[in-house]
């Protein structure tokens, strides 16, 4: 699980949550971070924060994806609007809606993974 968010606060709890429950975590604080690391090729899912500084989070997976790198991918964000759904329609990524509540952010993941 490779989580991208430029809050460490964010960054720390959503790694918190997800180790507990049983994945492991590698976090990165900007898109460019992300695009610089080697990905595996499977076994892994991509959790993004939309909002980055510098290249957004959904340019980041472009640029992924321009690379073939076909992890399943989540863009998080807290307002998306109309624009921004069918970019990540386009680009075959869910929007999960901040605050991420409940369950929903595992939920999301599982089905990413088993896609």
């Amino acid at each position: 699980m490779f989580i991208v968010d430029d809050d460490a606060a964010v960054r720390a709890a959503l790694a918190f949550t997800l180790e507990l429950e049983g994945f492991g975590v590698e976090c990165f604080g900007s898109g460019e971070a992300l695009l610089q690391q080697a990905l595996p090729a499977t076994g892994a899912c991509l959790l993004i924060d939309e909002r980055l500084p510098g290249i957004s989070g959904l340019d980041a997976l472009l640029t992924l994806r321009a690379r073939h790198v076909t992890l399943p991918a989540i863009l998080m964000t807290s307002h998306p609007d109309r624009v921004l759904r069918s970019a990540a329609r386009d680009a075959g990524v869910p929007i999960l809606e901040k605050p991420l509540l409940g369950d929903a952010l595992t939920l999301a993941i599982r089905a990413a993974l088993s896609a």
